[in-house]
């Protein structure tokens, strides 16, 4: 989904004999929709006449060229290459041209004046150098993105400190910040600024559409007598693009953490009905919104916890994740939701009366085999999802299961999962609750120990033994205990005798020690489990020994030996010898 924009633009010469002011907005095509949108305006400065085509070469090749730089890049690298490498083309050229006198005995040089604005995901980057101006109108506030590079404020004073062409070496200023619907950032030359007073291009800027706008703008800056060149990019946001992982983690960077919130509390629009979650790394709150009285979670970060970027970094991944899983549907899942406007850093999901697996285990609430069955084929179709969009969730267990008062099983909890776009620190963290994670995990060769969807498989075949019988088909599993995995698990229907043989088979096989044993995918274990008696699996074999412990037959081979040299001694010392 790329952006809703409406877009305006206009130019007039007004005094001057040349206009040497050019602008332009690149949109995407469908598969460059991740790049965004890109903006620029640029004021040429003329030395011989050669502004408008510093200008215009400028912005062509930036709205050209940005859609071809990698989609890895961050789009102010992206943006400062692209402004480098036309800065050194200009002032190549310049040089040359300095060599050759007009007939009055003047050098010919063109430089230029930039200001460029990309709109991706929910943010923005600017990119400016020089006069030019952009203005951000938000909420009735007209705010200015940019500071001039001149040498004053007077008009004796405009000299540019800074223009592309100028120099070998350029600074360019940055800024990034949110998009909000509603926003209209505004572009001009000095020809508009210049002129107009700060009120008056407030007003004639938030009027009528972009285009009209625009207009107003120019048609106003030169009916003041404005002594230059007056152009004018309005871009107004109608609608946003999907939002990305970086969007999130400059939210997380630039964004306070909330104190701690008591009841009654209100944090941007939602008053705190109660604090449900504290572990010293994240505070969990039920809060209602004023506006429309949806009852939502906030999950923060501790306070103790505010100044660290590692935990910053995977709040706002989780909150990113949750959010592109659940875009289309949320069954099984926990929606986002996103709070235009926040001014502090959460995270904000759909709040659902109920309790989750591990509370109720913990009250001794029995469910029935078709309860058990039915409940698990709603977390398997979930688990499912998650996997088509590459994400493994790393942390299977009963805690991370909630039934709602809807009467709907929900994953819960995407705080340490992968994406492939996780932070290094969700990346190293060896995740899990150890008597949950499959066997392969604690092996000490990193490509067996590797994380897959079939260590979420493993997980719930855990959960799903423990639903039907109370206890871990493993035993509780210690930290690198390894030794707990020498043993196959009794067959669920030994511990509780209605669950059927069909159902043996499939949790059977979801624990199996072995993972070629094991279900490969989500759908097929789906599969085993709507099959049901219809078409059973057959019944897993039996771990080997050997398999179970490698050490096996020395272990035998030892025992033999002792019971050998019992015997001998025995003989030797006990037994008449003839």
């Amino acid at each position: 989904m790329s952006f809703d924009l409406d877009v305006g633009y206009a130019s007039l010469r007004g005094p001057r004999s040349v206009l040497e002011d050019h602008a332009g907005v690149g949109q995407p095509a469908p598969h460059e929709e991740a790049w965004g949108v890109i903006a620029a305006l640029a004021d040429g400065v003329s030395a011989g006449g050669l502004g408008w085509e510093a200008a215009q070469t400028t912005v062509e090749a930036l709205l050209r060229d940005y859609y071809a730089t990698p989609p890895t890049w961050d789009t102010t690298v992206a943006l400062d290459r692209l402004i480098a490498a036309q800065n050194a083309w200009l002032a190549d050229h310049n040089r040359r041209r300095q060599a050759v006198k007009d007939p009055e005995g003047r050098g010919t040089a063109g430089m230029t004046t930039l200001t460029a604005i990309v709109l991706r995901g929910h943010g923005y980057t600017l990119a400016h150098v020089g006069d030019t101006r952009a203005y951000l109108l938000r909420a009735g506030q007209c705010t200015p993105l940019t500071q001039d590079h001149t040498l004053g404020p007077f008009e004796f004073q405009n000299g540019l400190t800074r223009a592309i062409g100028l120099d070998d070496a350029l600074r360019v200023d940055y800024l990034e910040g949110d998009v909000q619907i509603g926003d209209t950032f505004v572009l001009t030359s000095d020809g508009v600024h210049g002129v107009l007073k700060h009120a008056v291009l407030q007003s004639l800027a938030g009027q009528g559409s972009a285009q009209e706008a625009s207009d107003a703008l120019v048609a106003k800056a030169v009916a003041s007598n404005g002594r230059d060149n007056a152009t004018a990019l309005v871009i107004r946001v109608k609608g946003l693009a999907a939002a990305r992982l970086e969007d999130a983690e400059r939210q997380a960077r630039q964004r306070p953490v909330p104190n701690k919130l008591q009841v009654g509390d209100l944090i941007d629009g939602m008053r705190v009905e109660a604090c449900v979650f504290a572990n010293g790394v994240h505070r969990l709150y039920k809060v209602r919104r004023e506006d429309n009285g949806t009852v939502l979670a906030l999950k923060t970060l501790h306070e103790a916890r505010a100044s660290d970027p590692e935990e910053r970094a995977m709040l706002a991944h989780e909150a990113w994740l949750g959010a592109r899983v659940t875009e289309r549907d949320a069954r099984g899942l926990v929606r986002v939701h996103e709070l235009p406007g926040a001014t502090s850093f959460y995270a904000l999901f759909d709040w659902h009366d109920g309790q989750t697996l591990g509370d109720m285990q913990q009250a001794q609430q029995r469910f029935s085999v078709t309860e058990v069955v039915d409940a698990a084929a709603n977390v398997v179709r979930a688990l499912g999802r998650l996997h088509q969009f590459g994400v493994i969730h790393r942390d299977i267990k009963p805690d991370n299961i909630h039934l709602g008062d809807d009467g709907q099983w929900r994953l819960l909890d995407l705080g340490v999962a992968l994406s492939g776009k996780e932070p290094e620190s969700v990346r190293i963290l060896h995740a899990g609750t150890p008597s949950y994670m499959n066997p392969e995990q604690w092996e000490d060769d990193p490509e067996l120990a590797r994380v897959t969807a079939q260590s979420d498989l493993f997980a719930l075949g855990v959960t799903l033994y423990q639903w039907l019988t109370g206890r871990l088909p493993y035993g509780e599993i210690e930290p690198y205990q390894v030794a707990r995995y020498r043993r196959d698990p009794r067959a669920p229907s030994r511990l509780r005798p209605d669950v059927p043989i069909w159902l043996d088979h499939v949790v059977m096989k979801a624990v199996a020690r072995d993972r070629r044993q094991r279900f490969e995918t989500a759908e097929e274990l789906l599969l085993a489990l709507e099959r049901g008696a219809s078409r059973p699996l057959s019944a897993p074999l039996s771990t080997p020994l050997l398999a179970r412990d490698p050490a096996a037959m020395w272990k035998i081979a030892l025992a033999v030996s002792v019971l050998c040299n019992f015997l001998l001694a025995y003989w030797l010392l006990f037994l008449p010898h003839g």
